[in-house]
């Protein structure tokens, strides 16, 4: 199987790179928050994370705007979609991203038949 690269460097590469060389590699969203340094709340869920990596226990986080980094890969963190938490399966091709966009907040909207106390233009209902 291929090995995932993300602009021409592998996971494992781009995990072991000091933070100057990493800053050439990712997009400016990113880039700016690397700059920045990481928030409390986000050095703390990296540590719970490095932790959890000798116990394989998943983590649950309400950080939906945390990038997810190459040292992630392999894990399972929950992730809360303002009513229950997701489990999310990080795999290579989600490296950069948030973890937001894999705990969909939205569920699909599905309408039932017509039938008692329906609009007057769908009150009917054909008998079968």
């Amino acid at each position: 199987m291929e090995e995932k690269k993300f602009r021409g460097k592998s996971i494992g590469d781009l995990s072991n790179m000091q933070k100057d060389e990493l800053l050439k590699v990712v997009n400016s969203d990113l880039r700016r928050r690397l700059k920045r340094n990481f928030t409390d709340q986000e050095k703390k869920l990296i540590d719970k994370i490095e932790r959890s990596k000798k116990t394989n226990k998943p983590v649950r986080t309400h950080l939906r705007e945390m990038f997810i980094l190459p040292s992630f890969v392999g894990l399972t963190i929950n992730v809360h979609n303002g009513k229950e938490f997701v489990p999310v399966e990080i795999k290579p091709n989600m490296v950069f991203h948030r973890l937001g966009e894999f705990a969909i907040t939205v569920k699909q909207v599905k309408h039932g038949t017509p039938g008692l106390s329906a609009t007057r233009s769908s009150s009917f209902v054909p008998i079968k």
